[in-house]
């Protein structure tokens, strides 16, 4: 992917704001959650909150919990969750500021989705703001994807699912031998796949392999 390219991408998907919205790749996994989430649901990188939003509606959901290490993601996401609250007043999905998974207790999900930041970025060329770090997945696209992988099945109950946003630039390959050696079952993942001028868009079910 050429700079110029990259640069395209950044500014559809609102490098000029403090807080990700909702985009192309946005769609794709609240599509996947619609199809395979179940149970209770935990989505990591959650932004304005728009997928945790579209989860509360998807059948076989009981509940969701966004989180997201920024915290202007996390404010409007808590507004966002306001604004939907039940009849009760409750919002209609908690929000929690962390990073990655490192909060939550052992086999507390069903399901965990996560929209990655993957956009390849050269180190002398980052923003070094909220935005950037919603965006960059440094050199190889996987710099988040890849302590993702390795911390998730922590929190993921016995036979829970991740459903995970990849890109064709992080290298959808390499995401999954990655995957396979973290002690998941890559055969036949893909839930949903889109493809774009830029890019194609895949979310991979990851289950955790047989005897792990």
């Amino acid at each position: 992917m050429t700079d110029g390219s990259r640069d395209d991408l950044a500014a559809r998907r609102g490098a000029e704001r403090k807080v990700y919205e909702p985009a192309e790749d946005s769609g794709v996994l609240a599509d996947a959650i619609a199809e395979r989430g179940r149970g209770r649901l935990l989505e990591v990188g959650t932004g304005s909150g728009w997928v945790a939003e579209q989860a509360t509606t998807a059948d076989a959901v009981t509940e969701v919990v966004a989180s997201d290490r920024s915290p202007y993601a996390c404010r409007a996401a808590r507004e966002r969750a306001r604004a939907g609250a039940a009849a009760d007043g409750s919002p209609s999905f908690g929000v929690v500021r962390a990073d990655l998974v490192a909060p939550f207790a052992d086999s507390a999900f069903d399901t965990v989705a996560f929209n990655p930041p993957y956009l390849p970025t050269d180190p002398e060329n980052e923003w070094d703001d909220w935005m950037e770090r919603a965006l960059s997945g440094g050199e190889s696209g996987r710099e988040l994807i890849e302590p993702f992988v390795e911390s998730v099945g922590r929190v993921l109950a016995p036979d829970g699912v991740v459903l995970l946003l990849v890109s064709s630039l992080a290298g959808y390959d390499a995401v999954l031998e990655y995957a396979a050696g973290c002690g998941f079952d890559t055969d036949d993942p893909v839930v949903v796949e889109e493809s774009y001028p830029f890019e194609t868009l895949s979310v991979v079910a990851l289950t955790p392999s047989s005897g792990e």
